[in-house]
């Protein structure tokens, strides 16, 4: 910690060095973005690695970037975390059993990344490292350089249930770079939800105001306005790439044509031919950042990823979510705990019942009023700015 120490007392220049990392998951990296170039501008080094897949979106996002380690084919292996069609009942989420295989996934993409993560570790020397938390690459090499590590979540912290299992699983990792003892939570873990979102939990919390990065993209026209309700549908980035029979945003926009709402699609270059033939009144964005779009609208309905949670809260609104994997239900589950949306399962999801239940979240309701609610907690949230002056306040009380 000797060198790391004089740097930060140099006081000029680039007090700090901060690396961030993820694997290559692109709704993994968008929330570490806006606390990173808050350190950025507070005139911190900053450097995101991550494997060589996600090198492109990096870079799209105007942080310095780095590659590590080699791709893994994260899409086979998420496609076998895919749901059964079942309800998730009393603000829960459904129990698969998958835990653990979810576990050995998020190994092997620790493992293809901690050689080289560790060598620019040792090359770069930053004062710590956050990484998202799935990304076990990020504290094991983080210990190995002898600097702190923290965590960054990008929605409810699922992986809390698993934390005991977590320390065997990563020493054979660990020991290859001569770490004995390792805690894959690190000295704090930095949560941009609502309080009213947070799972109970014993770490040292730094609290961040959700700051919306769904990706580059230019800002669209902006929408009239509308004397109709207007519903977004968005399916996000995920479910289209594990199969396209799970992407059901055309089969909700289908169920809502003609019930006097207006609609509106946000979905990628790469999604727009899976919604097929759309009546000319059903308006579509493409490639367009989600929060350029939901200023606009009244209703999110959605798969339930964080990001598109945490964005659509953002704008105070409502959500109705069909989720498809474990991590969706669990962020959705959160939500409909909150009272801010509903879920249905994908087998309930019939025209009639997303009709229902879309009518019932457009009025003036609980879940609407719930949805402000939260909106407010999250603007009361620290922002990035205080959050990267905490961090380093943090790094000096460790060094």
């Amino acid at each position: 910690m000797a060198a790391n120490q004089r740097r930060l007392g140099e006081g000029l220049g680039q007090d700090m060095r901060v690396l961030f990392t993820t694997w290559a998951w692109p709704s993994h990296l968008y929330p570490l973005v806006p606390p990173a170039w808050a350190l950025r501008a507070a005139g911190h080094g900053v450097l995101v690695a991550s494997q060589p897949g996600l090198l492109s979106e990096i870079v799209r996002t105007g942080l310095p970037a780095a590659s590590v380690g080699h791709d893994v084919d994260a899409v086979e292996m998420v496609r076998g975390y895919l749901l059964p069609s079942e309800t998730v009942q009393g603000g829960a989420a459904p129990r698969t059993g998958k835990g653990p295989r979810a576990m050995q996934m998020f190994l092997a993409h620790a493992e293809s990344m901690a050689d080289d993560l560790v060598a620019l570790a040792r090359q770069w020397r930053p004062d710590l490292v956050v990484s998202e938390p799935t990304a076990f690459a990020g504290p094991v090499a983080a210990a190995a350089v002898g600097v702190p590590s923290a965590r960054l979540l990008y929605g409810t912290d699922l992986m809390l249930r698993a934390r005991p299992l977590l320390p065997e699983l990563l020493a054979p990792l660990a020991a290859r770079y001569g770490v004995t003892e390792l805690d894959p939570f690190g000295v704090a873990t930095i949560d941009p939800l609502p309080v009213s979102l947070q799972v109970p939990a014993d770490y040292r919390r730094l609290p961040v105001r959700y700051v919306p990065y769904n990706g580059p993209g230019p800002r669209p026209a902006p929408l009239p306005d509308h004397d109709r309700p207007r519903v977004c549908v968005t399916w996000g980035h995920t479910m289209a790439k594990l199969d396209p029979a799970r992407f059901l945003a055309g089969q909700v926009l289908a169920a809502l044509h003609g019930t006097g709402v207006e609609l509106v699609a946000a979905v990628s270059a790469d999604q727009r031919p899976l919604l097929g033939a759309l009546p000319p009144d059903v308006r579509v964005v493409v490639d367009t950042p989600l929060d350029h779009v939901l200023p606009h609208c009244d209703l999110v309905v959605a798969h339930g990823g964080a990001g598109t949670v945490l964005t659509s809260l953002h704008h105070g609104l409502p959500l109705l979510m069909l989720p498809q994997l474990p991590d969706h239900a669990g962020h959705a589950a959160r939500v409909v705990a909150a009272g801010a949306g509903e879920v249905l399962a994908r087998d309930d999801a019939t025209p009639e019942a997303i009709r229902d239940e879309v009518d019932r979240l457009l009025k003036d309701g609980p879940e609407r009023a719930a949805a402000r609610r939260l909106q407010q907690e999250m603007h009361r949230q620290p922002t990035p700015a205080a959050l990267a002056a905490g961090l380093e306040t943090l790094v000096r009380q460790l060094s």
